[in-house]
């Protein structure tokens, strides 16, 4: 319903704003990465998710578009509510958790408080196809280098190589040819091994 809340910084905890906006306090959830941004500013822009339930109506601000949408993608994923989205995002920024996501690192997802092994494990199930597909960082991320990428990954790993080994591989690879084929990714880094 609200896509963002512009006014006054009238209060600023770690985990909470009051954005005054024509004389009404709007309280609104942040996580930290929000919190170090607002916090040098009097007047602010504060995009806006909100959750109403039974028994109440949140509001979760974000500093960044970016930070929202992957919020939204988190809680998407069974098991995970807006608390535990925003201390995800409380622990590592959005380009991290999106990072984490599309390079399987599960034990980084781990290491937040509240997720454990097989909800890293779903997040990174459930959002792979998700994040590569949308504009966290302000870049649009499946571009062809990372469709060959992904082609070049599934075609090594199905040969028994393992999966981190290749990525780390093809990663070098891509920095160094961007325009590689799959098929030319495939063949140096069979060269490679």
């Amino acid at each position: 319903m609200y896509e963002y809340i512009q006014g006054k910084v009238s209060e600023l905890t770690p985990a909470s704003v009051i954005i005054d906006n024509n004389g009404i306090g709007y309280f609104i959830h942040i996580s930290l990465n929000t919190y170090s941004s607002l916090s040098a500013k009097e007047h602010a822009v504060v995009f806006i998710h909100q959750v109403v339930r039974e028994d109440a109506n949140l509001l979760f601000g974000f500093f960044g578009k970016s930070e929202r949408e992957m919020f939204r993608h988190l809680i998407s994923v069974s098991g995970i509510g807006a608390n535990t989205a925003r201390m995800m995002l409380s622990s590592l920024s959005p380009a991290e958790i999106k990072d984490a996501i599309l390079s399987g690192n599960i034990k980084l997802l781990n290491s937040i408080k509240g997720i454990g092994a097989k909800t890293a494990q779903r997040i990174v199930v459930d959002l792979s196809d998700k994040v590569g597909k949308s504009e966290i960082s302000g870049e649009f991320l499946l571009s062809e280098s990372n469709t060959n990428r992904e082609e070049a990954l599934s075609a090594l790993v199905m040969l028994g190589f393992a999966k981190n080994t290749v990525e780390k591989v093809l990663d070098k690879l891509l920095k160094n040819n961007p325009l590689a084929g799959v098929e030319e990714l495939v063949k140096l880094a069979l060269k490679s091994f």
